[in-house]
């Protein structure tokens, strides 16, 4: 058997193991999904979002790309966001990057990577903000890993300053953005502790999309909650 035709025979397994365990989880599952977490993390192979948080399918909200980034102009990330927000009503989202994360080390290279050169670029900003800091780390792993928990932060920041974000927490007192990073050596997961509430208020000076020339019907025309 093919490595391809495994995973139908693994599927098949799977499917039967579940329906032995409960009857009724399939019937449950495709009705609709109300999951309580929206986790943007690596589209890493090793960092299977479920798995590390202990959760089950239909708990958790997944969208996943290189670098765990949230780039403002990313109609991909942006639509995942504002569909988990105001539609599925999430009241968590994470970022999780990983240390040993390919895209951050390749961003701190000063190499032409072809198409990946605007991507990365998002990253470097994030090296150039904090340049001084990261030179200062003479051992060089441990610059990368500061870089992937800086990486988390930013784009965490750049979650908050979405509008979806913004207004359902001010209405609603959720989501709470959260940064954290996936250590594959200890199988465990670090908490950077974003202070969410003093984040928000610190850029809502220049990013407030709350005012009243803002406002939109809330919530928006409905959609289905399954997708």
């Amino acid at each position: 058997m093919t490595p391809y035709d495994q995973i139908f025979e693994n599927n098949r397994r799977w499917a039967e193991e579940q329906l032995r365990a409960d009857p009724e989880y399939f019937h449950r599952l495709s009705r609709e999904q109300r999951p309580d977490f929206l986790y943007i993390g690596c589209s890493d192979s090793r960092v299977p979002a479920n798995q590390i948080m202990g959760l089950a399918p239909g708990d958790v909200f997944v969208h996943r790309n290189v670098g765990n980034l949230v780039n403002n102009v990313d109609l991909n990330v942006m639509s995942v966001i504002f569909y988990g927000v105001r539609h599925l009503d999430v009241k968590h989202i994470i970022v999780c990057g990983h240390y040993g994360c390919g895209g951050v080390q390749a961003a701190m290279q000063p190499k032409d990577l072809g198409i990946l050169n605007p991507w990365l670029r998002n990253i470097r900003d994030v090296y150039r903000m904090y340049k001084a800091e990261l030179n200062a780390i003479t051992d060089e792993a441990k610059r990368y890993d500061r870089l992937v928990e800086l990486n988390v932060i930013e784009q965490s920041i750049n979650i908050i300053k979405t509008a979806a974000v913004q207004k359902s927490y001010l209405k609603r007192g959720y989501p709470i953005v959260h940064s954290w990073v996936f250590d594959m050596n200890t199988g465990t997961l670090k908490d950077l502790k974003l202070d969410f509430k003093k984040t928000l208020e610190t850029i809502q000076e220049v990013y407030d999309l709350t005012g009243e020339s803002n406002q939109q019907e809330w919530p928006p025309d409905p959609l289905p909650r399954s997708k």
